[in-house]
């Protein structure tokens, strides 16, 4: 496992070949092995095959082509909504319409996917976890036709990777995110030596030279993640909460 993780890449282009519905299913029902809050199991996965469906939910992924591309699309959702009915059956009031359990089931949600993700990946196949889930969750709603008290949280595109790979992402060292015992914030000259090498790859070097900027921390606060498009899709995902009953 621990060498399969060092060869994580994300895979955003598929043979045309099916995921059996027999493996998908072993891999969900081993991921489901996966921590979760009081043994609740907070979460569902809506599995998504059918191609006019995949094309339904492309807008709302900005139409990343791997949406449409992959034999499978899998969306990962907090889920209260069945243990508040099994409450219901049960003589049992499930007070879970709030926030903390919102965070709970997207742990869940998020536990079980990676779960999945890493089982998906022993037996050949690759994906890629989508961000753009909660940005547009009320489209992703609409279209899945989520109950009340269910969120989707991430997006996963399945299938059988064409060759070659892609290159690997480059991470930050280690000393960047770990801290002993207590947090040590950074200084000026630890973020020099954190991000020294990021900075100096080429790659990098050419975003920041295509997008006419002048540091890499300028392509992502101004072109990829602006303050305006952080702020409305968090008005989204907030107008979202209260629409699914998370949030009053």
């Amino acid at each position: 496992m621990i060498e399969l993780m060092k060869r994580r890449r994300s895979i955003r282009q598929y043979k045309q070949e099916d995921v059996p519905e027999i493996l998908l299913e072993e891999l969900l029902e081993v991921a489901m092995k996966a921590s979760n809050t009081g043994n609740m199991q907070l979460y569902s996965v809506v599995v998504t095959r059918d191609a006019e469906n995949k094309k339904r939910l492309a807008p709302a992924h900005f139409n990343q082509p791997m949406v449409t591309a992959a034999p499978v699309v899998l969306t990962f959702c907090a889920d209260a909504n069945r243990f508040v009915k099994w409450a219901d059956c049960r003589k049992a009031k499930a007070g879970f319409d709030n926030l903390q359990t919102f965070i709970a089931s997207t742990i869940d949600a998020m536990l079980f996917a990676e779960a999945f993700l890493e089982a998906a990946e022993e037996k050949g196949l690759g994906g890629c976890f989508l961000g753009t889930t909660t940005y547009n969750a009320d489209q992703i709603i609409e279209v899945l036709k989520l109950p009340r008290l269910v969120v989707p949280i991430v997006t996963l595109t399945l299938g059988y990777p064409t060759e070659p790979l892609p290159s690997e992402s480059e991470r930050l060292p280690l000393a960047a995110i770990m801290h002993k015992e207590c947090y040590k914030d950074y200084t000026p000259q630890s973020i020099d030596a954190f991000y020294k090498e990021k900075e100096t790859l080429e790659v990098n070097k050419e975003f920041v030279r295509i997008n006419n900027k002048e540091t890499l921390a300028q392509v992502f606060t101004d072109i990829r993640y602006t303050k305006e498009n952080c702020e409305h899709f968090s008005e989204v995902l907030m107008h979202v909460l209260k629409q699914q009953g998370f949030i009053s």
